[in-house]
């Protein structure tokens, strides 16, 4: 099975909504791992919240914010849209889903920020299958 690495600065707030949603909807096709350059001491609160909401997932009981030499070589490497140099990771693919953080915004940007990372996780599902 593929390792997927989801990776931002801070691995706080998409990469863990990443990482939770591909766990969900797509581990049966991929391994799904985040981690980030830095860490925060918890995932942002808002996306905590709002995926326990929206999609039962408790990222607090199995997630925490990781480095990238905190997680196992991967095969495939998706970066969220840093708008600073982008992490890097070897990699047999890699691809930048330009996604905008939603931290300190409202409701509504973070769920925007979900279903896209919804899409996308499935998206990605279909084309390693």
């Amino acid at each position: 099975m593929k390792k997927v690495a989801f990776i931002c600065v801070h691995n706080s707030c998409r990469s863990q909504i990443a990482e939770a949603l591909g766990k969900k909807l797509a581990g049966d096709v991929f391994e799904s791992y985040s981690a980030g350059t830095e860490t925060k001491p918890q995932i942002n609160q808002d996306a905590v919240r709002l995926m326990k909401q929206v999609h039962g997932i408790d990222m607090e009981e199995t997630q925490y914010s990781k480095l990238l030499s905190d997680i196992p070589e991967v095969d495939v490497v998706i970066t969220m849209g840093c708008n600073v140099q982008c992490p890097f990771l070897p990699c047999s693919h890699r691809e930048d889903w330009g996604l905008e953080d939603p931290s300190g915004k409202s409701d509504d940007a973070f769920l925007k920020t979900i279903r896209l990372i919804e899409e996308k996780v499935l998206d990605l599902k279909a084309r390693l299958k």
